[in-house]
């Protein structure tokens, strides 16, 4: 049977406490005490347990992150590798490592938190695609564990975030469609549940009813915020009588698939159709045609939300602990507008 510190205490006629301090060389513990529970952990063979030692010491210099993604390969989705860069190289950068593991949304989230967290695995967690009722926002306030999101929540709870304005961003998009003489624009709308789907959702819907148009139920797709799920979205809409002039998607991949859906209907995207997304990853740029998005930093995010964290587990405040960013409109071939 293996031996644990209270065998070492019981045997050593200390408290657990005291042991355990010998063991971590803390100052307040004489030199004698020390070389003592040294000689009898050694006569004992006792091996430390490296979980307890991250509880005690609680510090592993190594921050988390949970991709919930159900998608097996990162490489395809570049909204994820800049943001994993972004993460990675700040806390390099303060010689902190970062663990990253994947879990498809659902009810294996919980238990996925759970042994991170009880497990002391790592000193806090970036938390990203937040949904309005988050049970990982909740579940990490109710066990105190340092944390910041990327993304808001609709559950009234007060966290650290940092969120892109994704109401203003579409809007801004949707009315410089209308502005080119678009008057039916398709949205393919973010899985339901997501907050950035919502808040760009609003964006569509805002600039739609102040220029007056209909948001048709037709004209709505939803998408799982992959290509395939794009190139499918765009052939519902395609399929309508008449079919959408313009189409707005929730983000660049699955524009990326809506623009691969009208070419294989034989369509000139740019001409025939305009076509928006929203993120500017790099495959947008260099798509053909180039894609018109709307750009959110996603790397200095990353960057951005690793600095907040590691401030707080320093026991630092923050001087501010909910970022609002502004999104920018990229114009460039897809909408058929000036290309820039």
């Amino acid at each position: 049977m293996a031996v644990g510190i209270k065998d070492l205490a019981r045997e050593a006629g200390l408290s657990v406490a005291t042991v355990s301090k010998a063991l971590n060389e803390y100052a307040d513990v004489s030199e004698e005490t020390r070389q003592r529970v040294r000689e009898i952990a050694r006569l004992l063979n006792y091996q430390p347990n490296v979980t307890a030692r991250g509880l005690q010491s609680r510090r592993t210099n190594m921050v988390g992150l949970v991709i919930p993604t159900m998608e097996p390969h990162l490489s395809d989705d570049p909204y994820f590798l800049d943001l994993l860069a972004g993460i990675a190289d700040e806390a390099a950068e303060h010689e902190f490592a970062l663990l990253l593991t994947r879990c498809a949304p659902g009810p294996k989230e919980r238990t996925c938190y759970q042994k991170i967290v009880r497990g002391r695995r790592v000193d806090g967690l970036i938390v990203v695609r937040t949904r309005s009722q988050d049970q990982r926002v909740a579940y990490l306030l109710e066990e105190g564990f340092p944390f910041v999101t990327f993304g808001r929540t609709d559950q009234g709870l007060d966290f650290p975030f940092v969120d892109v304005d994704g109401t203003q961003g579409v809007y801004d998009a949707t009315r410089y469609l209308i502005g080119l003489g678009h008057r039916r624009i398709g949205f393919i709308a973010a899985p339901e549940g997501l907050m950035f789907g919502f808040h760009r959702q609003e964006g569509f819907r805002k600039a739609m009813e102040e220029a007056g148009l209909a948001m048709e139920p037709g004209l709505l797709a939803r998408g799982d915020l992959t290509l395939q799920s794009g190139d499918v979205a765009m052939g519902q809409l395609l399929d309508r009588d008449p079919p959408p002039t313009a189409v707005v998607a929730c983000n660049d991949l699955m524009a990326l698939g809506a623009m691969r859906a009208a070419r294989k209907r034989g369509l000139w995207v740019g001409r025939d159709l305009a076509v928006v997304g929203f993120d500017d990853t790099h495959v947008a740029a260099h798509s053909r045609p180039s894609l018109t998005t709307v750009s959110q930093p996603i790397y200095d995010i990353g960057i951005l939300l690793c600095r907040m964290l590691l401030q707080t587990l320093q026991g630092k405040p923050l001087e501010v602990r909910q970022i609002l960013l502004r999104p920018a409109l990229v114009i460039r071939e897809s909408s058929g507008g000036t290309i820039s």
